[in-house]
């Protein structure tokens, strides 16, 4: 095949380089037009054009008259200040009042970047003013823009994907797990719930006692004097009494891991209008959300931390943290936004 006859589409919106701008002052001189230039360069004839605008500077002659010619290297140079000056602007200056909220929320709260951006936009009073991304807000925090450290950041974790097995349940404190309705599982109806333990410091026996609302993930966090039986059930009657006649409703199904501590579970919460169902054993990520709720419970609380003088006031601050954090999952609702609007939903 002929070279004239090849098919390839010549490249278009190329960028001139300085021995293409030096062959446009040639030509130009010469008295070619902007079209038989741009021919024979291969290039549009507007392309020459707005170079021979970008390039064209102001001489003085040696009789005092002034003269327009065009020069390469002007038009080298002025377009070299142009891309200088594209790409993304950036956003520092534009979000300073973005960025004083995010530093406080962090700092005052604990908050993640998340959150923050999230909540910023949905929020009546800030929504609509300049914001920066949550990728961006982690850049600034990366390249020190701001006081807040990565160190000082919520836990950042990845968490191993874990595909559903059925095996024996060796210990069997009640109606496993695999009979639980579908729709627990996928999230798509309020009112189910998980529950754990998280435990001080081992010599003193005092724990608390967690549950989860897997749809809204309001957080329920119980003082328990002892890691017991009997201190769960005397836990779940105080729930009881909280809510009342509501408790069945709110409260439909429970689902436990295997620890001793849950092993009259499935009594108490059948006397109180409630269904207990049980984790496979070593199968903690079955009910990973409330697993991850008392990692959040453990900025606060490390482990070895005694709970003996915690006070019911201390365990209310961080139960309210948790349920007035944003959730990106929900909108940038808090849990407890959710937890309402599905209680409202469901009356």
């Amino acid at each position: 095949m002929a070279h004239s006859q090849h098919t390839t589409i010549p490249r278009e919106f190329k960028h001139l380089t300085l021995d293409q701008r030096g062959m446009i002052a040639a030509y130009h001189e010469s008295g070619l037009s902007t079209r038989q230039i741009g021919a024979k360069i291969g290039c549009d004839h507007t392309t020459v054009s707005r170079e021979l605008k970008r390039g064209t500077v102001l001489q003085r002659n040696s009789n005092l008259t002034e003269r327009y010619e065009y020069f390469p290297d002007a038009g080298q140079r002025v377009y070299r200040e142009n891309r200088s000056h594209c790409g993304a602007r950036f956003k520092l200056a534009d979000v300073s009042a973005f960025m004083d909220h995010a530093q406080r929320m962090m700092r005052d709260k604990e908050w993640s970047p998340d959150a923050i951006v999230g909540e910023y936009k949905i929020n009546p009073k800030t929504a609509g003013l300049p914001c920066i991304c949550t990728k961006t807000l982690y850049s600034y925090i990366d390249k020190g823009f701001m006081d807040t450290r990565n160190i000082d950041l919520l836990l950042k974790v990845g968490r191993k994907v874990r595909k559903k097995r059925s095996r024996i349940n060796k210990r069997n404190l009640g109606e496993s797990i695999e009979n639980r309705p579908p729709e627990v599982a996928t999230r798509e109806t309020f009112s189910h719930w998980e529950i754990d333990t998280v435990i001080g410091k081992q010599s003193e026996g005092q724990s608390l006692l967690t549950l989860l609302e897997r749809k809204s993930r309001v957080f329920l966090i119980r003082r328990l004097e002892e890691h017991t039986v009997e201190c769960v059930n005397e836990a779940l009657v105080a729930l009881q009494r909280d809510y009342g006649d509501d408790f069945a409703q709110v409260f439909q199904t429970i689902t436990a891991d295997n620890g001793s501590e849950f092993s009259g579970l499935s009594d108490q919460l059948s006397s109180l209008g409630s269904k207990a169902y049980f984790c496979h054993p070593y199968s903690s990520w079955e009910k990973g959300a409330n697993e991850k709720h008392n990692s959040l419970i453990r900025r606060f609380l490390p482990k070895g931390t005694s709970f003996a003088d915690l006070t019911p006031e201390s365990v209310a601050r961080i139960q309210n943290w948790c349920n007035n954090l944003p959730r990106k999952i929900l909108g940038y609702l808090t849990p407890l936004q959710a937890f309402h609007a599905e209680r409202l939903a469901a009356a």
